[in-house]
């Protein structure tokens, strides 16, 4: 369903942007996106990942950021550049998973296999690194998720040390809580996490199958979700939204959906993926392959390349109330707007 109409709200869908490439106006396994000024978009590639006996330096290709503007209405969208690269080396990136932006426009970015911090500014220039392994104060197991106050204070998802740790943007350390397990205000391998309007923390606790609010001084204030494939279940979360109105979107990653709950928790709606055009940018690469365009059209059902496959991250668009989801298995964004306002037409007989 493009637009639904679900207990006095309305999603519609808006359109689909990219396709599976490694430079340009191709993404590369997209895991994060963050909302700049104005139209700029940044979106985090994570790469190719290939087990087996060649070095990851050889394999890990498409790793980058990518920097696109993105309008209002469907194909106003184009790309302006990237930057970042895999490797080990200052501002490279192996396994990078969260990305923020601080009120300058700066870019913060956690990298799980590196267990530190990159950090850039608007254009992609790398400012300063921080973070090392371990799991004393400050140091990292597997940084995953990162979200910013509206005083530039981070929280970080420390997801295999199953805990938050809170920093100054310069790294310093502030404040921790979380340990292993799965009572309230314990967690399992947290993924995403973001900050509402009054300061309050939502972290998809990935293992749980939940997603935990806090205060932010780390007092776990409610959980809602369980393990399973039903109305308001969840199957091993990765990213958390949430909008003005404080409904809450969650990457439902194995269950191949984003689940929306009011903010006491409830089950509002799903989305399941609704890109039943090409994106721009891959409609004009099959429009290069005439015998692509033909064997596409022998596909009896396109349904299955509507749908998300693996979606990883949440994104609300405040200043456009629009919803960001990276369709990361599918290389692309997929974007669902919020309408206010909305008047249903009349029905016709």
């Amino acid at each position: 369903m493009v637009t639904q109409l679900v207990a006095g709200r309305v999603f519609d869908f808006n359109r689909v942007i990219g396709r599976t490439g490694t430079s340009g106006t191709g993404f590369t396994r997209p895991i994060a996106v963050s909302v700049g000024e104005g139209d700029l978009v940044y979106v985090l590639n994570r790469g190719w990942e290939d087990i087996s006996n060649v070095p990851w330096n050889q394999t890990h290709s498409g790793i980058r950021v990518s920097m696109l503007t993105i309008g209002d209405e469907p194909e106003d969208e184009e790309f302006i550049g990237e930057f970042s690269k895999d490797g080990d080396g200052p501002g490279e990136l192996i396994w990078p998973t969260g990305m923020v932006l601080d009120s300058q426009g700066n870019v913060y970015i956690t990298d799980e296999w590196l267990n530190r911090v990159c950090v850039f500014d608007s254009r992609g220039n790398l400012l300063n690194m921080w973070g090392s392994e371990g799991i004393d104060e400050g140091k990292f197991n597997g940084p995953a998720g990162i979200a910013i106050t509206g005083h530039d204070e981070l929280y970080i998802v420390d997801s295999r040390n199953h805990r938050i740790q809170k920093f100054s943007k310069d790294g310093a350390f502030l404040a921790q809580w979380g340990k292993h397990g799965s009572a309230a205000g314990e967690l399992d391998n947290p993924w995403g996490i973001t900050v509402d309007q009054k300061g309050d923390l939502y972290v998809a606790d990935h293992k749980n199958h939940r997603v935990q609010k806090f205060a932010p001084d780390g007092r776990p204030l409610a959980a809602f979700g369980s393990y399973g494939t039903g109305r308001g279940q969840l199957n091993h979360p990765s990213d958390v939204a949430v909008d003005p109105d404080y409904d809450v979107y969650v990457c439902d990653w194995a269950n191949h959906r984003i689940q929306v709950f009011d903010p006491d928790g409830h089950f509002i709606t799903s989305f399941l993926g609704d890109a039943q055009e090409l994106s721009k940018w891959a409609r004009s690469t099959f429009e290069a392959n005439p015998d692509a365009v033909k064997r596409r059209r022998e596909v009896l059902n396109l349904e299955i390349e509507w749908r998300f496959s693996y979606p990883t991250g949440v994104t609300f668009d405040v200043s456009k109330n629009r919803l960001f989801v990276s369709d990361c298995q599918r290389g692309r964004l997929q974007i669902y707007n919020k309408l206010k306002d909305y008047v249903q037409p009349p029905r016709t007989v």
